[in-house]
Formats: structure tokens, C-alpha cells, sequence
């Protein structure tokens, strides 16, 4: 699928706009602060020694980008599950660039070649460590067990793509963190934060960064 309009958000940083949903990509306030703020700090994934991490909304790649960036910086492996329902054309994940070292450029530039050439899933490993990206549906997606150490929940918004923010997919990925781990998200939807609770979360809201606030929850440790 080929987004139709490039925009360079406040940070800087470039996204797409998706034809279908109308929607970015990531936040037009600045998707690399985004990625790093929300998805990378929140979870703590940005202090973890080895993360394990599953993103519902692949998208354009940007929070793996941000995550490996960070790995590759500390010394750390990276495992990371990520699921997209509605990919984009490979030369498409070209047009937005990331600041991004020389060696996490490489292992980005391997992505591109494999997203083009994969049949699903994409799978890629190196020494930095490992990346799925399964093309999957996630209200039918079987989700590993106890294994996520952070949840980047990313997909379009609620209020034009549901099912990923429905209650099946919450109960999915609570049985999927484990305990301790954190879910960061975007959206602040009421609907949404009663559903986190509601499946075993604890939830809360944190500042924002261009917008009032975020949704950060947690597994809880027992």
C-alpha cells in the first residue's frame, strides 16, 4: 500500500500520511521524539538489558528504528516482534529517514532489502540481534506467551481502526507481557483505558510531548 503525502513533523522528522485511514504514520509533533519519548522511554526499553519487544503497528518502522538505534548505542541484543496488518511498498519505507547511527543504517538498510524480497513473515538476524514482522491481522494473531518485555501499541487510531484496540487484542497482549512489562500507546480513549484495566493492567496517563497525554499500563509483577 503507497501513502500518498510525505510530512516533516515538528522534530524534524518525516512521515507518511495513509490513503485508506487519513491518518500519519506517527505523530505530526515530531515521530522520532515519539518514538524515543513514548515508546522507547515509557517501557524502559531504553534501560533493559535485553529487550523483548512487540509492536502492534509496524507501520514505517520508526519506534524498531529508535529501539535498535538504542541497543546497538548500549551493546544490548534486541528482540522484537512486530505486526502490520496493512504494509507498505518496500521502496516506500525509503522515503523516511531516521537519525540513525552508521551501524543501525546498515542493519535498516538489510530490512528494506528483505521487506522486498520476504515472503511472510520477515525475518532477519545479525549480531545485533533479531527482528519478525508478521503481515498478520492481530484480532486472529496468536501472540507469544509471557515473553514481551515492552508492548509499543501503535496502530491507526481508534476511532478509524478499531479492531486492533478492542478488547480480544487487549487480553491478548496482557497474556503476552510479562510480569512487570509496560504498554505504551498514543491514545488516551477512555474505551481504551477501561479495556487495559479491565483485562489485568494497571493504567495511567503521562504528559505528553505535542499532545496533553499518553497511555502508559503495566503487567503487573504478580
Amino acid at each position: 500500500m503507497r501513502p500518498e503525502l510525505l510530512l516533516i513533523t515538528q522534530d524534524g522528522s518525516p512521515t507518511l500520511v495513509h490513503p485508506r485511514f487519513q491518518e500519519a504514520y506517527s505523530s505530526r509533533y515530531g515521530a522520532w521524539t515519539q518514538a524515543n519519548v513514548l515508546y522507547l522511554g515509557l517501557t524502559q526499553t531504553h534501560a533493559h538489558p535485553a529487550p523483548r519487544v512487540l509492536e502492534v503497528g509496524f507501520g514505517l518502522g520508526m519506534n524498531f528504528r529508535a529501539t535498535l538505534d538504542s541497543c546497538l548505542r548500549r551493546g544490548v541484543p534486541l528482540d522484537y516482534l512486530g505486526y502490520e496488518a496493512f504494509p507498505v511498498e518496500a521502496g516506500v519505507l525509503g522515503w523516511v529517514e531516521a537519525p540513525l547511527t552508521e551501524e543501525a543504517a546498515r542493519v535498516w538498510a538489510e530490512v528494506r532489502v528483505g521487506w522486498a524480497a520476504a515472503p511472510e513473515p520477515l525475518i532477519l538476524e545479525g549480531p545485533w540481534g533479531r527482528l519478525e514482522v508478521r503481515f498478520e491481522d492481530v484480532t486472529r494473531a496468536s501472540f507469544p506467551q509471557g515473553w514481551a518485555s515492552a508492548i509499543y501499541l501503535d496502530p491507526f487510531s481508534p476511532a478509524v481502526n478499531p479492531e486492533p484496540w478492542g478488547l480480544s487484542v487487549l487480553r491478548s497482549l496482557y497474556h503476552a507481557a510479562a510480569p512487570g512489562a509496560y504498554l505504551a500507546t498514543y491514545s488516551v480513549a477512555g474505551r481504551l483505558r477501561r479495556g487495559l484495566a479491565a483485562v489485568g493492567f494497571e493504567v495511567r496517563k503521562v504528559p505528553g510531548v505535542g499532545k496533553k497525554a499518553w497511555t502508559l499500563a503495566r503487567r503487573p509483577l504478580a
